[in-house]
């Protein structure tokens, strides 16, 4: 296992994850609710599915997770005017307000996990990552084609 690239970089993600959630837990934000928080920070009033292909989750799990931000008061849904059957997700303000809060926790922890290296050593992490991601992908294109 130790030497395996999937197996380091999904320990490495999940105990960023589990630090990630110490910090932002106080703030009665989970895990879960983070990425579309991030995503809405970016871009307010994306719809559920724009939200679930941002994020990369099920849309089932897209409606669970707003359900909850909802009645939060972190999030609104408003019914999209040319398409009835689209739903808007907005940030209240309560939902933006924590933008100021929690991103620089989020930044407290990237350069905790990185203060043992030099900046051309996190630019070299971050190019290999991607080049990964990138073969990966590639990959997995092959083999949908592949199967049609």
């Amino acid at each position: 296992m130790t030497e395996s690239i999937g197996y380091q970089i999904r320990m490495t993600h999940r105990v960023l994850q589990r630090y990630l959630q110490t910090k932002i837990e106080p703030h009665g934000v989970t895990l879960g609710m983070w990425y579309y928080l991030r995503t809405l920070w970016e871009e307010d009033g994306l719809t559920q599915r724009e939200l679930s292909l941002r994020i990369e989750t099920m849309e089932p799990s897209t409606l669970a997770a707003i359900q909850v931000m909802e009645r939060k008061g972190l999030v609104r849904r408003v019914r999209s005017l040319e398409d009835r059957r689209k739903l808007h997700v907005f940030l209240t303000p309560k939902g933006k307000a924590l933008k100021t809060k929690l991103l620089p926790l989020a930044r407290q922890v990237a350069e905790d996990a990185t203060v043992a290296l030099s900046p051309s050593a996190i630019k070299a992490l971050f190019h290999a990552v991607a080049e990964i991601r990138k073969q990966v992908k590639f990959k997995l294109t092959e083999a949908e084609l592949d199967k049609s």
